[in-house]
């Protein structure tokens, strides 16, 4: 394990040197595609060099990507996002927000579902309608780490940056939940779980992770205010609320991650206020931003390197090219319907709906959702076609989307 970590952060400080010194792309973008150009080069030596290649599957294997980001990273990665969201900006578009992370995935999740159930269909590959409903659920959350990193260079309009940052950072959680739900129907045979079992999960890890996060803040908020004049102890603190409440939340089975967005949310706003003490609000939010940045490294180098791990049949390429042009329409409907129920004071709704479906990108979550899967239920199929809309999300759509912003004026004033 801690030589395959090494690894990872070696290659990660490697590639984050090329991209400063030659490449100069967003980092994210230029991390991961180095470390997919080199997942590329790993799988065309197989056959000459069958060493090298069963060293870079055994350390993918060590590190379980699947479980070091849902177990691991996620806490970390969404509770430093949060923390640097301000929480009253926010709360004028919550409405926005709210409709987008839980209609719109449900939405979004019906509509990829159908879709590529009818495609896989009409091409002779048959998949159970189930199956295309799981990878609907899995790929219609939009990464807040992807999101949160590639914005932050667009110069995009604060509103509309605050639309898709609160929805990236709510809506992987409810899109978990969805996730989980239609996974237990499909091992439950599809008949043994109701309506009624599924409200009450939903509201269980949805709501429960909510209500949990706003306690975890307040407690964690506790402890801060009464050393605020201790940098050290404030880190500390913040360190324990996120790794022991994400911990905490797997006993208490609520979501972990809305947990971790709520209570950054809250921590976060907290130490920004004019009487919290300037040293530990200083050093607090660089050893965030230090921690959030190297992990984030970590991540899309791991993204990049999971490629050479895939196993396909050549129809599978045809149907991921189909997939992302599914995955785009569902976008635009399910961020379209909500919106439509808006006020749009700006006077550029169509814009902003061509900016919400474009910057909508999907990440390691979704790839990470898929490695979990088992062989029951085409794990291969859906682990395939789930990455190939991730690798053009955060390429395609994360180096175009600055350019989208300003051709449509939608950038800040």
């Amino acid at each position: 394990m801690f030589e395959s970590i090494a690894l990872i952060i070696a290659l990660a400080a490697g590639f984050s040197f090329v991209n400063h010194k030659i490449l100069k792309l967003p980092t994210t973008i230029g991390l991961m595609i180095m470390a997919f150009l080199m997942s590329l080069m790993v799988i065309s030596t197989r056959s000459i060099l069958p060493g090298v290649y069963s060293f870079f599957c055994q350390v993918i294997l060590d590190l379980n990507f699947s479980s070091l980001l849902l177990d691991v990273m996620l806490s970390f990665l969404l509770f430093a996002g949060a923390m640097h969201v301000n929480i009253h900006a926010l709360e004028k578009e919550k409405l926005p927000v709210f409709l987008f992370a839980t209609l719109g995935v449900l939405i979004s999740t019906i509509i990829i579902g159908a879709l590529l159930y009818f495609f896989c269909s009409l091409i002779g590959s048959p998949l159970r309608f189930l199956e295309c409903l799981l990878f609907g659920a899995l790929i219609s959350p939009t990464d807040p780490i992807a999101v949160l990193s590639i914005l932050q260079q667009s110069k995009i309009s604060e509103s509309l940056e605050l639309k898709i940052e609160g929805e990236s950072l709510f809506n992987d959680g409810v899109g978990v939940v969805v996730f989980t739900s239609i996974l237990a129907i499909i091992h439950s045979g599809g008949g043994n779980i109701n309506a009624s079992e599924i409200s009450e999960l939903f509201l269980i890890e949805a709501v429960g992770g909510i209500v949990y996060g706003l306690a975890l803040g307040a407690f964690g908020n506790f402890f801060l205010n009464a050393v605020d004049d201790d940098p050290k102890t404030c880190i500390l603190i913040t360190l324990a609320t996120a790794m022991g409440g994400y911990a905490l939340s797997t006993l208490i089975h609520v979501s972990g991650p809305l947990a971790m967005v709520v209570a950054g949310l809250f921590i976060g706003n907290r130490i920004s206020k004019p009487q919290f003490d300037h040293d530990s609000k200083k050093m607090i939010n660089l050893f965030w931003e230090m921690l959030d940045d190297i992990l984030n490294a970590v991540l899309f180098v791991l993204i990049g390197l999971v490629a050479h791990g895939l196993n396909g049949e050549s129809n599978f390429i045809v149907i991921g090219f189909v997939t992302i042009l599914i995955v785009l329409v569902a976008r635009f409907i399910s961020v379209g319907l909500p919106f439509s129920m808006l006020k749009h004071p700006d006077g550029k709704p169509l814009k902003t709906m061509a900016i919400l479906t474009w910057g909508g990108l999907r990440g390691g979550i979704s790839v990470a959702l898929a490695l979990s899967l088992d062989e029951s239920v085409a794990k291969d199929f859906i682990v395939f076609i789930t990455y190939v809309v991730v690798v053009f999300s955060i390429i395609i759509q994360g180096l175009s989307i600055g350019k989208l912003v300003k051709k449509l004026g939608l950038g800040k004033e």
